[in-house]
């Protein structure tokens, strides 16, 4: 009896997407026919007939109001909305389309306009840009390639002229987002979550502009704001009067996020059900306090977005938006940054350049212009150029994107170190090795002493290997080399003995284009 709501919810879901329209976008690479279902068609200013309120009917809808599902299931604006997005002309939008950002949009048209009027100005206000913000949560201590997408979305939004506010979740970080989670995040403490905060915080220096405490600025850089300094100071009760009122319990159970966990019958803490409540707050809160009109983020944040715009109508009349990049995942439905080695970190520390530069370069072929356009600032006159090499030269598609990408990260001198790396690790007969960009570690001379220093724990700590298990199975498959010798004792160590004659560092490899440096101090 406990899941009667939910179940009830689904199943009027299901008769509502009895009929169904088809529709053809016009901006992807190939026009794609799909069939939606017609009570989810997103109509200008109404809500999709069928679709449940998120909040209280105390107050009555407006035309602005927009929900969780007002676009069906695995459908997109390309399909939904193909008339109104060939007619925008904000240089934001424009590039979000033709790149395939989109996803979701809450009245794209009016959005359209407004982001024209803030850059053009009007009668009554000069020139100036709309204020966008992006949050990320410190569940980490960096960033990984997953986030890259909505960091690349914050850099066209600073580049076509309006203001990226970056939002670090210090706050909604105490509770945990509970999207696409089949249990409860584990709790981090304060301490933990400054050390994120500060580890993620430094990645968005390489892609944006930001305002400078004693300096000119333009009205386009970028500013950081903590949600911990709003949230961690609200009373309970007030917070609850004020705000709780505007949500529904029917509604917030009928959102993606709940429905997934309740169908496992997976537990669902009080805590994580009021991080769609704390989402939408603060879009309310960074309108208020720094006049942000627009709200981006993932796909699977689109309940939440819409919320958050809803929240800002009844408490405050003012109309704010939603905006929502897909999902990403490669063309085989593997999820985006992750491979055998863990998960691809953004930060230099935690993952070297070369290996950077090395999951771009092992991007599969149908995957390579896609990347391309959402990874890099290349014209798409000179994608377009590149889809057409076929065979081995997609390798040559595959070598611009590394490097498009890795410069944009960590700088184009990088590059040309990368390269030395790569040309002496794959040619045959080469004596010396240029080993900047490769990872590295430190071991001390008291390190070597005795039975040394396990291979297995060095390939754990070098990031070749993603636990001992894998590096032991990694030196019996004979894909673990020692300065090129193979490696052939799983419970091997390196000693001092490798270190003779002066020698400061050894190079480790796993296979053929994975290598890491050790080195002696």
């Amino acid at each position: 009896m406990k899941y009667n709501l939910a179940a009830t919810m689904i199943l009027m879901m299901s008769l509502a997407s009895s009929s169904s329209r088809t529709f053809t976008t016009a901006f992807s690479t190939n026009a794609i026919t799909r069939r939606v279902s017609s009570a989810f068609l997103p109509t200008t200013g109404t809500i999709a007939p069928g679709a449940t309120k998120m909040f209280s009917t105390a107050a009555p809808e407006t035309e602005e109001t927009v929900t969780e599902d007002s676009y069906a299931e695995g459908s997109s604006i390309y399909v939904e909305q193909a008339d109104q997005l060939a007619q925008v002309k904000s240089p934001f939008l424009i590039t979000l389309r033709d790149r395939g950002f989109l996803h979701q949009c809450t009245n794209i048209v009016e959005l359209d306009r407004q982001m024209m009027e803030a850059a053009e100005g009007t009668d009554d206000s000069p020139p100036g840009a709309m204020s966008a913000y992006l949050g990320f949560d410190a569940t980490a201590d960096s960033l990984h390639v997953g986030s890259l997408l909505q960091i690349m979305i914050l850099r066209h939004l600073q580049k076509s002229g309006h203001k990226p506010i970056v939002l670090i979740g210090g706050g909604t970080s105490k509770v945990g987002d509970p999207t696409g989670k089949d249990e409860s995040r584990k709790l981090l403490n304060d301490e933990i979550i400054l050390k994120n905060t500060q580890g993620i915080s430094t990645v968005f220096e390489q892609f944006l502009s930001f305002e400078k405490e004693g300096e000119e600025n333009s009205n386009t850089d970028a500013i950081m704001v903590n949600n911990d300094d709003w949230l961690s100071g609200l009373k309970y009760l007030e917070f609850l009067r004020d705000y709780g009122t505007q949500f529904t319990i029917n509604r917030m159970m009928s959102f993606e996020s709940v429905k997934q966990r309740m169908a496992r019958e997976a537990p669902f803490s009080f805590l994580e059900f009021n991080y769609m409540i704390l989402q939408a707050y603060d879009f309310l809160e960074l309108s208020r306090r720094y006049g942000v009109k627009l709200q981006l983020g993932g796909s699977d944040q689109w309940g939440n977005i819409v919320s958050g715009t809803e929240l800002a109508r009844r408490c405050d009349k003012n109309q704010l938006f939603g905006l929502t990049a897909p999902l990403i995942t490669t063309s085989d439905g593997k999820k985006m940054g992750k491979t055998a080695g863990g998960a691809v970190w953004l930060n230099k520390d935690k993952l070297s350049e070369y290996d950077y530069w090395q999951f771009w370069r092992n991007t599969n072929d149908a995957d390579v212009i896609r990347f391309l356009k959402l990874f890099t600032e290349m014209s798409l006159e000179e994608i377009e150029e590149l889809s057409k090499l076929t065979g081995k030269d997609i390798n040559k598609a595959k070598i611009v994107l590394a490097d498009e990408a890795t410069k944009l990260l960590h700088g184009e001198e990088c590059l040309q170190q990368i390269q030395d790396t790569i040309k002496t690790m794959f040619s045959k007969g080469s004596k010396s090795e240029s080993t900047e960009s490769l990872p590295r570690i430190f071991i001390s001379a008291a390190d070597m002493e005795g039975e040394g220093k396990r291979f297995a724990d060095l390939f754990l700590e070098l990031g070749l290997a993603s636990s001992k298990k894998d590096a032991r199975r990694l030196i019996q498959g004979g894909g673990a080399k020692l300065d090129g010798e193979k490696i052939t004792d799983e419970i091997g160590s390196l000693t001092a003995a490798d270190f003779a004659d002066g020698k400061k560092e050894v190079v480790l490899r796993a296979g053929k284009k994975r290598a890491g440096v050790v080195e002696i101090q």
